[in-house]
């Protein structure tokens, strides 16, 4: 693996993304796995999904700085924690590319997507109108996976399932640069909650993050 990109966002928060050149063979040997962790990865399809599922292991792996046994188990509602660190977690994985974003601040949240114009087939189901109203159509595919990792990074904060992009989550007008923060507000189960989220075009990919 080739790191790509290490960030500090300060003394809280930090996240790293590799590039995955290994074999499965190659990451599966830097790791120790428990029987429910080898079971699950029996479980993966064979191809970039074992190999996304590993590469964030051996990336937790390098940010933690330990060669010891991590245990990263998922709660009810599929979010990864780690019961013997102090951290937040959020992995993130795209094509050749793994992310982790580890926080002591709070919940984190981190999505890494390839962009693609597919996405213009897509955008009203995670977009409302009001939010695909202030889309530039100068960058409109680079904005519309801005959005999507937003909201993404945010499901992935909340934690919680049945949380919907197109009717839970709502982005404020914002002028799309290579790099920026939106504002993005969610409204679930009579809560109302505003998240700043970070976005950042990363090679050919969008990067979006947020801390609660």
């Amino acid at each position: 693996m080739a790191l790509v990109y290490l960030r500090e966002l300060d003394s809280t928060t930090k996240f790293a993304i590799w590039k995955i050149e290994e074999s499965a063979e190659e990451l599966l040997s830097k790791l120790q796995l428990d029987e429910a962790e080898q079971d699950r990865l029996r479980n993966l399809s064979k191809g970039k999904r074992t190999l996304h599922w590993l590469a964030t292991r051996v990336l937790l792996r390098y940010l933690l700085q330990t060669e010891e046994y991590i245990h990263c188990p998922s709660d009810s509602n599929g979010k990864p924690y780690l019961p013997d660190y102090p951290y937040k977690i959020s992995l993130t994985h795209s094509f050749d590319y793994a992310g982790v974003m580890l926080s002591t601040k709070g919940e984190c949240g981190m999505d890494l997507e390839i962009v693609k114009d597919k996405v213009r087939r897509i955008k009203e189901k995670f977009l409302k109108p009001e939010e695909l109203a202030f889309i530039n159509p100068e960058h409109e595919i680079l904005q519309l996976y801005a959005c999507w990792c937003a909201k993404e990074a945010v499901y992935k904060l909340q934690g919680n399932k049945g949380v919907s992009f197109l009717h839970d989550m709502t982005i404020r007008q914002f002028n799309y640069k290579p790099q920026g923060v939106m504002t993005l507000d969610l409204q679930k189960d009579g809560k109302d909650l505003s998240f700043q989220v970070y976005y950042e075009q990363f090679q050919d990919y969008m990067l979006g993050y947020a801390v609660g």
